[in-house]
């Protein structure tokens, strides 16, 4: 059992001691939370158990506080303290630390791998941008995201599934066949209007000359429908494959890619049908409408427009019937910011369909920014429009991108400097974090030169100085990081952690030497560093940077 663990049985066992005793009126006690003190003076573990339970035990939470300290016992403790208005400080005696880092030490690379809950089965959706075009810079952040909160989630024990919802049926798909089209006749020099809502990226344009140098004319004297067709399903098929060969470049993948196509027209159909006789549609001027208005949104949606075509909203609700069918228990999508008007109306749907809405939790991304020499980068210098990912990724790097997108909160407007992701120094977070990761790897590499080995049980009770407490102590609140960074949707938690760990430890590097000092204060520091290594390499694993060994 861990020790925070420990404590929350402890604190709960005394509070119910005070009230056997009589020193405390019945009344539920709250939860206990425990946290660790910003500054080590306030002990290893404080809570606010005292002020939380004031209004249950009617008292102040100082004299609650007292209460609980005089009856809290275990061979682990030292001392207690009360401060300020009633937060009761814990001191642990010093083998405790010892102990729990010798657990993590045999532990070694399963260390950080919570065990498996049996809690929800859990689907994050996220990207699903349309497979008309190269990946921006937006879905570069959604992409990080989500294929973070994936590993975490999976790091914190719960059963996840990631998936990549493909938008290749509608208008989108239409206009991209028009774009190539347009694009393959210039070729031939044919005169013809470009369509006004087509593509005009230069992606467009390679791929008609892929097409041309593949056919050449074959296409140019067929009838126009048939060759809409066949440049539609070449287009989805490259763009597809792109897509793809991007996000595996990013390192993202996916469990699932789950093709809109399958959803017409039968299934739209059903689930039309479905909240027709369930009441929760209704037939004006000729189109559909979702009464979503009764489930909380500010206005009822038409979900068949009076042509019978669907709308995206139509699809949206099949799906999302689906992802229930799936027997997922929680929906995770990332949307962009542009898309929050739109989470009433999906949450609405499920409602009408007889689904929890709290199911399904949208996580909106706010913009990306660059910045270059302290401007705004607005556009690509190849295709004058939006920086694709791809070209951020030959800039700065993989494992920068990554690293800076979950540096922020995702509802915070990320300014992403590309000067410093692409310095080589400790000013760029990623070089530092992987810089003490490398560092590490050269110390054991010495060690081994000089013949110094780790055995089963380092003497870690020979760690007493300040900078190597601080690291363990850091690495023992690892677990309790990844259950929060889970529970919150937040991998920047990750981010953050990563950082302040290598920091430590470059802290500790200055102070303490491993070679030239007895052989069992060597050991114990080796033991330190080869563990300070793995976290840096799982936490670093979580955000899909890279730990390199040399540098």
């Amino acid at each position: 059992m861990e020790i925070k663990d420990i404590l929350t049985q402890a604190i709960g066992q005394a509070a119910r001691q005070a009230i056997a005793d009589g020193v405390l009126p019945e009344g539920e006690l709250p939860p206990v939370v425990l946290e660790v003190p910003p500054q080590k003076e306030y002990g290893d573990f404080a809570t606010n158990i005292a002020m939380q339970s004031a209004r249950v035990f009617h008292k102040s939470p100082r004299q609650i506080a007292e209460a609980i300290a005089g009856r809290l016992a275990g061979d682990w403790l030292d001392h207690t303290q009360i401060a300020g208005p009633g937060f009761l400080n814990i001191y642990l005696k010093d083998n405790v630390l010892y102990d729990d880092f010798a657990g993590i030490f045999r532990a070694g690379e399963a260390f950080g791998q919570l065990p498996g809950k049996e809690g929800p089965k859990i689907q994050v959706e996220y990207v699903s941008a349309n497979p008309t075009g190269p990946l921006h810079v937006g879905h570069g952040r959604g992409a990080a995201v989500g294929s973070a909160l994936v590993n975490i989630l999976r790091a914190a024990g719960y059963p996840v599934e990631s998936e990549y919802y493909i938008n290749d049926a509608g208008n989108q798909m239409d206009n991209l066949a028009l774009s190539v089209n347009a694009r393959y006749l210039e070729h031939f020099g044919v005169a013809i209007e470009f369509p006004e809502n087509g593509y005009h990226g230069a992606d467009i344009v390679e791929t008609a000359e892929r097409i041309v140098k593949k056919d050449g004319d074959k296409y140019l004297h067929m009838d126009e429908a048939e060759r809409l067709d066949i440049f539609k399903d070449l287009a989805y098929a490259e763009k597809l494959a792109a897509l793809k060969e991007d996000l595996e470049a990013f390192n993202v993948t996916f469990d699932k890619w789950f093709s809109e196509r399958t959803l017409h027209p039968e299934a739209v159909q059903d689930t039309v049908q479905i909240l027709r006789d369930n009441g929760n549609i209704y037939e004006q001027n000729g189109a559909l409408w979702l009464k979503s208005t009764a489930y909380g949104d500010d206005k009822d949606r038409v979900v068949i427009r009076d042509n019978g075509v669907p709308t995206y909203l139509a699809a949206d609700i099949a799906y999302h019937k689906n992802k229930c069918e799936r027997g997922f228990d929680k929906l995770i999508n990332i949307w962009g910011a542009d898309h929050h008007g739109y989470v009433c109306r999906v949450k609405a749907a499920l409602q009408a369909l007889g689904h929890d809405p709290e199911k399904l939790t949208v996580l909106l991304l706010q913009m990306v920014a660059l910045y270059r020499g302290g401007e705004l980068v607005k556009m690509s210098k190849r295709t004058g429009q939006s920086v694709t990912m791809n070209e951020l990724m030959e800039e700065v790097g993989t494992d920068a991108a990554r690293y800076f997108f979950l540096m922020r909160s995702l509802d915070s407007q990320l300014d992403f400097d590309l000067d410093l992701a692409k310095k080589k120094s400790n000013d760029n977070p990623v070089y530092y974090i992987q810089y003490a990761h490398a560092r590490i790897c050269s110390i054991r590499k010495q060690a081994e030169e000089v013949g110094l080995k780790l055995g089963a049980e380092p003497k870690f009770g020979k760690l007493t100085d300040e900078s190597e407490i601080d690291l363990i102590k850091k690495i023992e609140s690892y677990p309790e990081e990844i259950e929060k960074a889970a529970a919150d949707y937040a991998p920047q938690r990750i981010a953050r952690y990563s950082y302040d760990l290598a920091a430590l430890f470059h802290g500790f590097y200055n102070r303490c030497r491993i070679m030239g000092v007895e052989p069992e204060l060597a050991e114990a520091r080796l033991a330190l560093v080869t563990v300070t290594a793995h976290v840096i390499r799982h936490s670093l694993g979580l955000l899909g940077v890279s730990a390199p060994e040399h540098m």
